[in-house]
This record gives C-alpha cells, sequence and structure tokens, in this order.
C-alpha cells in the first residue's frame, strides 16, 4: 500500500514515520534506495568510516513528507501492530516505466552520485537516467541548512522539468517554488496503477456525508475524504460540484481506493506540516468539548483555543463494557491527556482514561535520571533483560544490573511478566534509551544521586557500583556515565594489596568524593568515607556508638576483627569507621565446617574480612555471616522473607541451627526455620544424626510440606532430591570455592609465618606435593611417622595402606606425597604409593 508520511523522528538505523488516521511505522535504514544500501555495504565490508556515507539525521530531519509503501505489518506479542515501511524509489514508484513519464510529474527521487555539473538521481524507473543540474538545486541546499551539496541518499521531490528520447533521459528540478506549485494533471496521464501519494489535484466534491466527502479528480478518478482530514475552517459548508485542491494520501493496491486530504499543510508539495510544541505533550486539558463522536472510530474534541483533538475509542473509557455512548454528544464536556501529535492528521491524539491522565510517565522526557520506576518485565536477552515501564516506554536492564551480584542463570530469578522496581541509570529522550538497575543497594539508596560531574562536591557520599578492580585501585560509575578513581590507599584504612580479590564488577559500594575536575571529566573517590582528624580517637573512645541507619539482612560489609571470642569474632563494620560492633559465630566463617575452626584459629586481630554479610540486627547486636552459599542466596534472592512466602518444592540454601535424635532443625536467612525428619535427613540409612550434620553446616533444602496453622515446615536434606538439575556443575562450584578459601588461610599461615616456624612450614605444604622424608617409628596401628628439614616441629603420618610395598627401614630417606594437611593439629598426612607418586 503507498501512504503518504511525514519523518517524526531521526536515529542512526530508523526513519519514524507519521502515517494518516494517528498510526504511525518505521523505515530501516536497509530500505533508504539503493545506492544508500550499496555505500552501507562496502562500508561494513571494510571496516572504516566512507567518506560519502552519511548519517539519517545528516540527511534526513522530523517534518518532512515522504512517500512510502508498507513492506510487512507484523503483530507484537502485546498485540501491537508493526508497520515497517520502504521509501526506496523502485518500490514506491514501481507503477511507473519509462513512456509513462511526463513533464510537470512530481516524482520522489534519490541522489544516488554526485557529478560536477549536477547529480544523478534514482526515480526507480527501470531505463532511466535522471539528472538534476546543479542550477536547479542551490535554492533548495541553501533553504533546508543540511550542508553545501546533496548527499548520496538524500530523499528529493522532483518535478519534470524535460523528457528526451521516450524517457530514457529525463531533466529535473527540485526549486521549492516549482515544487510547490506543481499540480497532477489529466495531461501527465496518471493511471490507477502509477498514481503516487503526495501529488496535489483539482477536486470536485460528489457527495457530502457524516463520516466524510467523495470527491472526483483528473476527469475520471474518485477517492474519498474522510472527517479526520477535512479542513477544519470549512468543515460546515462543503457543498456538491465545489471545485478545490486536494493531495492524495493513500492508494490500496487492491481496491484501488484512493484517500485524500483537505486540509491546508498539504495542497503546497515541498511544505512541511505544523508540529506540536514540546511543552504540550503530555499536557492535562481540564475541559475538551465534543465536537464530534463517531461509534466506530472514536470522538473529535476541540480546546478551548480551537485547536482539534482526536481520541480513539479504546481511549475514551477503562473498558469497552464501561463505555457510555451518551457522554459523547456533542458539547459535552471531558477531562484528557495529550498522549501523541499526528503530523499527518494534524490533530493532538488525547485519552481520557483515568490511568493514563493520572500516570507519572508518559514519554521519555518526562524520566530523569535516579527516577525509581515500576516496570515488567517483557524480554529476556544476552544482554540483560527488557523491561516495559509504560506501552510506550521499554528500557534495558544490563546484565550486570540484574541484582547485587552477576546471576548466571537470570531466567530462574525472572520471568516475562513479572513486576519490577528498577532505577533509572540513564535515559536519553532523543534516542529513547533507557538503561535501568535492579541492585537493591541502588534503588533503595536514600543518598544523593550522582549524575553529572557538576554536582561532584568534595564531602559528597553516596552510591556508586564497580566496573573495574587493578593493582592501581577500583574505577566506580554512577549515573549517565559518570565515573571516578578510588586509588589504591583509599580503598580502606587497612592496607589492600589485590583490590582484585577484594572487589568485583558489579559490586555496590558507597564512595566520598575528594576532588573533582568536571571539564577534564575527572573526579577522585574513596571508600573511606571520613578523613576528619581525630577520627582514630573517636574510635577507642565510641566503639559502642548506636548506628543511625539500620542494617537491613542480606546488606554486605567489609569487617575488621577487633576480638577473637570463644566460638565468636567480634568485629567493627569499617563502612561505620568502626563505630558499629558486630559479631561473626566461627561456624559462620565458612561453608565447610573444617575450614570454619581453621579460619578462626588463623584470623587475628586487625584483619579485614571483605563481603561479610548482615545475617540479624537486633538493635545493638548485629550477626554476621561469611558463608557464600547463603550469601549468593539472598543476593540471587533465591529466598523466602516469611513464612508465606514458602512453597512446596523450592530449593532453599540455610545452615543447621540444631541437631535432634529425631532430625534437624535448619534456619534460613530472614529468620524462617524447618525440620528435616530422620527418614528424610540422607540417601543413607541414619542411625545416629550427629554422624551425619553439625551445628552451624550450610545445607540446601527441599521444601516438602508446610502447615500454615501450625506455621511448621518440612524439609528434605537427601542429596539426590536436593539438587537444582546440574549437580557436576554444583559440585565444581563447591570445590572451586574450598580451595579458594584454603588458599586464603595459607596466605594468612604465611602472613603469621616470621612468629612461628610450625605455620611457616604449614603454608607451604599443599596436597599433591612431593617430599624428601626420613622414616622414624612404626605405630601399633601399623602407621608410620616421618622426619625432614621441611617438616620440622610438625607431626607426619602415613597410614598402612599408604605405605604400599615399600619396606620399613627407620632412618631410610624415601619420596612421599602430600594428601592432606590439618593445620589446627599441625598434622601432615601423606602417602608412599607408587600409583600416586607416578601421577
Amino acid at each position: 500500500m503507498l501512504l503518504l508520511g511525514c519523518i517524526k523522528e531521526v536515529s542512526d538505523y530508523e526513519l519514524v514515520i507519521s502515517l494518516p488516521n494517528g498510526l504511525s511505522g518505521f523505515v530501516p535504514v536497509t530500505q533508504i534506495s539503493d545506492s544508500y544500501s550499496k555505500l552501507l555495504s562496502k562500508q561494513v565490508a571494510q571496516g572504516e568510516l566512507l567518506e560519502d556515507l552519511h548519517s539519517l539525521p545528516d540527511m534526513y530531519s522530523p517534518g518532512t513528507l515522504v512517500r512510502c509503501i508498507v513492506t510487512t505489518v507484523e503483530k507484537s506479542a502485546d498485540g501491537r501492530r508493526s508497520i515497517k515501511l520502504s521509501i526506496d524509489p523502485k518500490k514506491v514508484n514501481k507503477g511507473l516505466n519509462a513512456s509513462a513519464l511526463a513533464s510537470g510529474m512530481l516524482l520522489s527521487g534519490f541522489v544516488s552520485s554526485v557529478e560536477d555539473h549536477g547529480y544523478l538521481i534514482d526515480i526507480g524507473v527501470t531505463g532511466t537516467h535522471a539528472f538534476l543540474p546543479r542550477q536547479k538545486a542551490q535554492n533548495y541546499i541553501k533553504t533546508v541548512k543540511k550542508g553545501s551539496d546533496l548527499k548520496i541518499g538524500q530523499n528529493l521531490n522532483c518535478v519534470i522539468v524535460e523528457v528526451k528520447n521516450e524517457g530514457r533521459v529525463v531533466s529535473l528540478s527540485i526549486d521549492r517554488s516549482e515544487v510547490a506549485a506543481s499540480l497532477a494533471t489529466e495531461r501527465q496521464n496518471w493511471t490507477l496503477s502509477n498514481l503516487l501519494p503526495g501529488l496535489v489535484v483539482k477536486a470536485r466534491v460528489q457527495k457530502v456525508a457524516p463520516l466524510g466527502i467523495k470527491l472526483s479528480f483528473l476527469s475520471s478518478f474518485t477517492g474519498i475524504v474522510d472527517f479526520m482530514h477535512m479542513d477544519p475552517e470549512k468543515s460546515m459548508n462543503y457543498s456538491p460540484d465545489q471545485v478545490m485542491k486536494a493531495c492524495i494520501l493513500s492508494v490500496h493496491p487492491i481496491s484501488k481506493v484512493v484517500r485524500l486530504t483537505l486540509r491546508q499543510a498539504f495542497l503546497h508539495p515541498g511544505g512541511s506540516p505544523n508540529q506540536l510544541s514540546n511543552d504540550r505533550m503530555g499536557a492535562v486539558v481540564e475541559e475538551s468539548t465534543v465536537k464530534a463522536f463517531y461509534k466506530q472510530f472514536g470522538a473529535v474534541f476541540e480546546f478551548d483555543d480551537g485547536a482539534l483533538a482526536f481520541a480513539r475509542l479504546k481511549h475514551l473509557s477503562k473498558t469497552r463494557k464501561s463505555f457510555k455512548p451518551g457522554a459523547f454528544k456533542a458539547g459535552c464536556k471531558h477531562k484528557c491527556r495529550i498522549i501523541d501529535y499526528s503530523l499527518m492528521d494534524q490533530m493532538c491524539m488525547v485519552s481520557l482514561k483515568h490511568q493514563i491522565i493520572e500516570a507519572r510517565f508518559l514519554q521519555y522526557q518526562d524520566i530523569h535520571t535516579g527516577d525509581v520506576v515500576q516496570g515488567k518485565v517483557f524480554a529476556l536477552k544476552p544482554i540483560g533483560m527488557q523491561v516495559k515501564v509504560t506501552d510506550r516506554i521499554k528500557g534495558l536492564v544490563p546484565s550486570m544490573h540484574l541484582a547485587n551480584v552477576i546471576l548466571k542463570q537470570p531466567e530462574k530469578k525472572y520471568n516475562i511478566g513479572d513486576e519490577v522496581r528498577c532505577r533509572v541509570l540513564e535515559c536519553n529522550p532523543a534516542g529513547k534509551k533507557l538503561i535501568l538497575t535492579l541492585k537493591k543497594s541502588l534503588v533503595q539508596s536514600k543518598l544523593p544521586v550522582l549524575s553529572n560531574y557538576e554536582d561532584a562536591k568534595p564531602g559528597l557520599i553516596t552510591h556508586g557500583f564497580v566496573v573495574c578492580a587493578r593493582e592501581f585501585g577500583c574505577i566506580v560509575k554512577f549515573y549517565n556515565d559518570v565515573k571516578g578513581l578510588v586509588p589504591k590507599n583509599e580503598l580502606s584504612s587497612e592496607p589492600i594489596s589485590c583490590p582484585d580479590k577484594v572487589f568485583h564488577e558489579g559490586q555496590v559500594v558507597k564512595v566520598m568524593v575528594l576532588k573533582c575536575e568536571p571539564q577534564q571529566e575527572r573526579l577522585l573517590l574513596s571508600f573511606r568515607l571520613s578523613s576528619k582528624p581525630g577520627m582514630e580517637d573517636k574510635k577507642e573512645c565510641t566503639p559502642n556508638k548506636k548506628q543511625e541507619v539500620k542494617y537491613q539482612i542480606g546488606e554486605v560489609v567489609d569487617v575488621k576483627v577487633l576480638k577473637k571470642k570463644d566460638n565468636v569474632l567480634e568485629v567493627s563494620i569499617l563502612e561505620d569507621e568502626g563505630n558499629l560492633i558486630a559479631s561473626i559465630p566461627t561456624v559462620h566463617l565458612s561453608d565447610f565446617v573444617a575450614n570454619c575452626k581453621l579460619l578462626w584459629h588463623c584470623l587475628q586481630e586487625g584483619d579485614v574480612l571483605p563481603r561479610v554479610m548482615c545475617l540479624s540486627d537486633k538493635g545493638e547486636h548485629i550477626i554476621l555471616s561469611r558463608k557464600s552459599a547463603v550469601i549468593s542466596a539472598v543476593q540471587e534472592e533465591q529466598v523466602v522473607r516469611s513464612f508465606s512466602e514458602i512453597q512446596p518444592g523450592m530449593l532453599l540454601t540455610g545452615y543447621v541451627r540444631n541437631v535432634m535424635p529425631f532430625g534437624v532443625f535448619v534456619e534460613f536467612p530472614f529468620g524462617v526455620t524447618g525440620l528435616a525428619p530422620k527418614v528424610s535427613m540422607s540417601d543413607k540409612f541414619v542411625t545416629d544424626t550427629k554422624d551425619h550434620f553439625v551445628v552451624g553446616q550450610t545445607v540446601i533444602a527441599k521444601v516438602m510440606s508446610i502447615d500454615e496453622e501450625k506455621q511448621r515446615v518440612l524439609l528434605n536434606l537427601k542429596v539426590s532430591e536436593c539438587s537444582s538439575g546440574d549437580s557436576g556443575a554444583e559440585s565444581f562450584a563447591l570445590l572451586n570455592q574450598y580451595f579458594k578459601e584454603m588458599k586464603e588461610i595459607r596466605n594468612l599461615l604465611r602472613k603469621r609465618g616470621e612468629s612461628s616456624v610450625a605455620q611457616s612450614c604449614l603454608c607451604e605444604l599443599v596436597p599433591g606435593k612431593e617430599l624428601e622424608l626420613v622414616m622414624q617409628d612404626v605405630k601399633e596401628d601399623g602407621s608410620v611417622l616421618f622426619s625432614g628439614s621441611c617438616v620440622t616441629v610438625l607431626t607426619v603420618t602415613a597410614t598402612r595402606y599408604h605405605l604400599g610395598d615399600k619396606s620399613i627401614v627407620p632412618g631410610e630417606k624415601t619420596k612421599a606425597l602430600v594428601l592432606h594437611v590439618d593445620a589446627l593439629t599441625s598434622k601432615v598426612y601423606v602417602s608412599l604409593r607408587e600409583e600416586l607418586l607416578k601421577q
């Protein structure tokens, strides 16, 4: 179908086109013209910018009328129609041939080549060469102010000045006065198969009806003018046989129905329709008067200033059932909101729906950086998640911003249609670009939003997120792509040798501005939130000062060890300058029971522990956890916050609270607890429950059933029942975490090694290391003790099995392989078996 459209928006990749009757479509960058597409392909192939290739914004402006053809109409998942268009002259002018060309014709043409004396123009007619002399283009070039020359791919309204060689050569003009005065006549031999939108004709009224006018034009053609395209100033004064100018709006390819407009803005080719001022878009009109109601289409309203507006049927009431036709008689007044402006209909599009009138956001211009918005998930992509804020506003949550931690499988956390609460990181209305974050620490932050360098005053404290951690420090990003550097010496009050081990990409951090140079866009930051003199003394004097801001369960902080007590570490939270005291139970130092006691043993006063999570906050008493599995579960929201959220079949990460003869009590973050009966504790037969679980052990439990009346939850701890699917990957992740912690423990031991020979030896021993040992005593159980220069003051043992076929001769030297190192008891277990030594 051929249509006359008006460019509404221009981007690098498409033109958004306003179409008649409030519709809109888009022209992809590949549907401009053949010559432009060839330049695009050449640039892609060469991988470098071409001088002749100009972007769409360089050539097109909003308000320009263009002829276009519908290529496809697709229906989206939400029921909306997407109209894809082309302005390629080969498609728009496909009804024309060389013999049909005549002087005075008005056609669409595109610059295909720039020559010394003019331009070669592609008019889409096979076998015809069209030339535009340079003098016929000067007036147009000066007026449009798009550069000193026409550009390849630029759309032009061309008048044929001369036809030679039976249409094989034509001369054109784009002089604005010639184009504006052009009129389609019978002499030009137009037919229904080649009639084009945008042609201005002399027409005669045949019939006047309530919904429009029937016209005759070019002697034998008839067309229709609907109620939206009658001249508002003459709408009541049309009469049969009246002669007037009309502009062709559309030509249907099958029925050949021609629709025209009588509006003045379209009666002079090359002109531009009036546009709505930006301040009126989204405005609420308290009183608009019904001018006419059309039961199949909608209603036309008149504002106090005489401007007309149209509301589609679906925008007249909340639902079809609640619609009352009697409320839309001529003269009735209604409150409405301007939701769009149709350039092709020259009227505002309005809605009477209460939810639209009261809506906080209607267009991208209404959204500001830092705003918290509600939206619905409508697509999950590799780059992130697409969120619909309103029907007209859509945004992207990049993968890094789906949660406080990077989600490997976001589809497990989010489903299409889920309601989400986001914060705006960046909004570019011109490019319809909206970047959002779902990081709770950012969404819930009460600190000032830093969205430009001018606002970064020294001393300002705000939230940001880490985008890079290197040996020189951390780069932290804020809103609107504002970013700054935290140097290594400002990362903590304690020295941090490897920032990339402490901080990770996407981590939300609280920072203070030290210095800013807005012109150079340089920003210096600190994680040390106070540099006031005497602060160290203040810390020592008031260590138990009550924290003003209550910590939430799941919030991650860095801490410093103050004191080691039985089964607990007393720590201070670094973010609060050490004023707030908290505790980490020994069983919460690790997911691995064996590592908990080891870490407690290795840690000393003054050590810094990064990424510790608040498990409970009861006034002055804050309990923290360092269990990575529990922290991940909370940050990925694989948790329940109350009993009402629990559903049978859920897999939840928790820790053993108590071991009883009849079963195990498991506690989850946010205080919910459940019981795993003895029969559901293990895939093996359970005789004594204490042989299978210990207090503090991290577990994954499956919810079997819930008793709402008694508020009880029954759990299953069998490994065969509690896997999320990829048991191999889960096991590998756990093993990887274990080795990371062992490496951390060895580093701590190495740090303490100067004061202890045993610790110095232990930190150098790892499973798989080969040692030179000397056999000593044989014990009653058949195991053997060893000595050696590398294991001074350590007890080194090999069990009878791990002696293999080796004969035992006290004092003889032998090679042995380290199997296990028990740092708590300073014992090392080795093997002499040949098959292990060979490996």
